[in-house]
């Protein structure tokens, strides 16, 4: 049923000026106007949720016994950066500092930083092109349709595995446990199996829990498990992964607990952003040695379309 203009007219504000649209703009933008915003609680210096970003043990010695085969598949989906971040994930050192620092100026409904003459964003066509994500579709969309299956996540795991025994350990509740995926790979592997395909499903589920979707105690959620799983079949997952940051950072400048992917935002950092000791302005308070950007097996190029524009 079509609406006339008139029906909903009245829910729209005038417009009052240009100075009227100044003044609105500049309120949106107060930081501490926001309830609970981090950026009026100066005495919280370490981000809460942190510990979920530290060493994983399991993590390295699994990668390093995966078949070449396997290693092929990773690389078809478009993991290969992934791949390395993963392989070097326990050699990076997280300056929580510096990501306190740029998450208070993170303003939850623009989902922009607010500096104080101009705004800026992480884009999404550089979060592809920092990460390596895939860039291509399943199709052309606008020549094809294709119907979306209810996601059976039980599925997803029998793939991998079909012992009712590794079914159980690997669930809990609405969460996947990624360190007896990790097992179940390290057994195949062992036993040199010949099941390469699954092998990577199953290595793709654990290093972008760790890199893309990392969430408390090694786990990820049944939906980001569904995400993962559609790489292998061509699509296009760099929307979820920059979403699911933005949620995490929107969390953090509330004063809750920070997810997301903590390297993609390190990246993005390392390459706009140079902090500086607040003691000494002559000398960088992060050292490059260990940030993400140092196991990029190589320069980052970034195309003119992923530059930051101001406000």
């Amino acid at each position: 049923m079509k609406r006339k203009l008139s029906a909903f007219q009245e829910d729209i504000p005038p417009y009052s000026g240009p100075k009227a649209a100044r003044d609105s703009y500049a309120d949106l933008k107060q930081l501490s106007a926001i309830p609970g915003h981090i950026y009026t609680r100066p005495e919280l210096q370490i981000l809460p949720g942190q510990r979920q970003f530290s060493k994983v043990p399991w993590l390295v010695p699994m990668l390093e016994l995966l078949p070449p085969t396997s290693i092929g598949h990773l690389k078809e989906w478009g993991l290969s950066t992934v791949f390395v971040l993963a392989n070097y994930y326990n050699k990076m050192v997280h300056v929580w500092e510096s990501v306190t620092a740029i998450t208070k100026l993170w303003h939850p409904q623009t989902n922009t930083f607010v500096f104080p003459r101009f705004e800026v964003t992480i884009l999404l066509e550089e979060l592809k092109i920092m990460l390596g994500l895939p860039r291509y579709q399943r199709g052309e969309e606008p020549t094809i349709s294709y119907t979306i299956d209810q996601i059976n996540s039980w599925s997803i795991l029998a793939y991998i595995t079909t012992r009712k025994t590794d079914l159980y350990s690997m669930t809990s509740g609405m969460h996947i446990h990624l360190l007896p995926i990790a097992q179940w790979i390290t057994s195949q592997c062992k036993r040199k199996t010949k099941n390469y395909a699954a092998i990577a499903k199953a290595a793709a589920i654990c290093i972008c829990g760790i890199i893309l979707f990392p969430e408390s105690d090694n786990t990820i959620s049944f939906g980001n498990l569904s995400i993962i799983d559609s790489i292998s079949e061509g699509m296009n997952i760099g929307q979820t992964v920059l979403g699911f940051l933005y949620a995490g950072l929107t969390s953090a400048a509330l004063g809750g607990p920070f997810y997301g992917s903590v390297i993609a935002l390190e990246l993005w950092m390392g390459m706009h952003i140079q902090f500086r000791a607040a003691g000494d302005l002559t000398k960088e308070c992060k050292t490059m040695l260990n940030h993400p950007l140092a196991y990029m097996g190589g320069r980052l190029h970034m195309s003119t379309r992923a530059w930051c524009k101001t406000a």
